[in-house]
Order: C-alpha cells, then sequence, then structure tokens
C-alpha cells in the first residue's frame, strides 16, 4: 500500500508533503545541507536501505529539490547539491529541530546546539509574525479570498 498522495488538493502544506513528506527525504535534505554530497555520505549517515535512498535521490531530483552533478569520470560518480529551491527548505528543518529540541528532549537535553558559525552565536527560536513583526499565534491567523483552484476542489468535493 503506498502513501497518500495529495496532487489534486490544492493546500500548499498537501503539496510540500507530495514533495518532502517523506521521513527519509527531510533527513537526505539535513544531511545536503550540513554537508553531505555524494551517495556514500548519505548513506552512512542515515543508514537508509540503499534502495529506497536511490528513491529518495531521484525524487529530490525530480522536483528540482537537489540536482545531480557528474564528478570525475563521465557515469561512474556523481554528487547530489541542493538547488535553491532545496535550499529554501531551512526555516522548516530549523523549526523541525527546535520543536524536537522542546518538546521530545524538553529543556537542557538536547542532542545539538545550532550556532552561526561566523559568529558562535545560537540560532534564536524561529517564530510566526506579521510583516509589522508582531508575533502570530494560530488563533490569529485567516486568510484572504481564495484562488479558484481552491474553489474548484472544494465544490467538486462537497466541502466548503
Amino acid at each position: 500500500m503506498g502513501r497518500k498522495r495529495f496532487d489534486e488538493m490544492p493546500c500548499a502544506i498537501a503539496q510540500t508533503l507530495n514533495q518532502v513528506g517523506d521521513w527519509w527525504t527531510l533527513l537526505i535534505v539535513r544531511d545536503a545541507m550540513k554537508g553531505a554530497r555524494r551517495f556514500s555520505d548519505f548513506h552512512e549517515s542515515t543508514g537508509i536501505a540503499k534502495n529506497i535512498l536511490t528513491d529518495r535521490l531521484n525524487k529530490l531530483v525530480e522536483n528540482n529539490i537537489m540536482a545531480r552533478e557528474e564528478v570525475g569520470v563521465r557515469g561512474h560518480r556523481q554528487e547530489y547539491i541542493l538547488t535553491r529551491r532545496g535550499e529554501a527548505l531551512l526555516p522548516i528543518l530549523i523549526a523541525m529541530q527546535q520543536w524536537g529540541d522542546q518538546w521530545v528532549y524538553g529543556d537542557g537535553n538536547r542532542p545539538v546546539e545550532l550556532i552561526d558559525t561566523r559568529t558562535g552565536e545560537k540560532i534564536a527560536p524561529l517564530a510566526v509574525a506579521n510583516e509589522s513583526g508582531a508575533a502570530v499565534t494560530h488563533h490569529d491567523i485567516g486568510s484572504v479570498p481564495e484562488c479558484a483552484a481552491v474553489t474548484e476542489y472544494r465544490a467538486a468535493n462537497g466541502t466548503s
């Protein structure tokens, strides 16, 4: 049984999950952000089965999150690098790590501390803010008129 896909759902979260929602995928992106580039780097750091790693890397390339580059003798060695689209996942990974630090490990128990290597300063907790910089919670968030795709989806699926 394959995992559910959200191809027809007009929701940015659902569409993002289609591209990076598998748990191995974000770990591969995490490792790429730490400097991993070769298949063997990802395999060693994650312990993922080679067939699954091959599949996830191919999907990351298909979704333009990573690019495959030939190195050395053509066709014999490849490296995977993050694209701008892949690099844009950084806030998601930071938010997930900070959530895990707080809610899984608890204060004083985090396995690693994220720092800015240029200054040695800790990475500040991510927060959601409006354009003026004021903090926003889920109670404060609304939406503006929806695009036609959302209206069509809701009409086709009998939801409002």
